[in-house]
């Protein structure tokens, strides 16, 4: 599997605080950004895998959708946090 308890893990401690600390907004945005650098890694190789790409429309919409959350919830935090991920907003 691509994505081991270890992995998770260690996106939670680096962005949610602790490695039990799930629910923060940075970790699931962290842990979504991950996944769909995987899912846009294997799209490269697969072009015709129409269901791993319905499956990355949804991850993108909901680290969409708590971006934006996180963003009104404190603008600094946010851009930080876009910053230390790579992501272009």
């Amino acid at each position: 599997m691509y994505l081991s308890t270890e992995k998770k893990e260690e996106i939670f401690k680096k962005f949610g605080g602790n490695a039990k600390n799930t629910g923060s907004t940075e970790g699931q945005i962290a842990l979504f950004t991950y996944r769909i650098n995987h899912l846009t890694e294997h799209l490269k190789k697969n072009r015709k895998d129409f269901g791993t790409q319905k499956a990355l429309l949804d991850l993108v919409g909901k680290r969409r959708g708590l971006l934006n959350y996180y963003m009104k919830k404190d603008i600094l935090k946010y851009r930080a946090l876009i910053q230390e991920l790579g992501l272009r907003k």
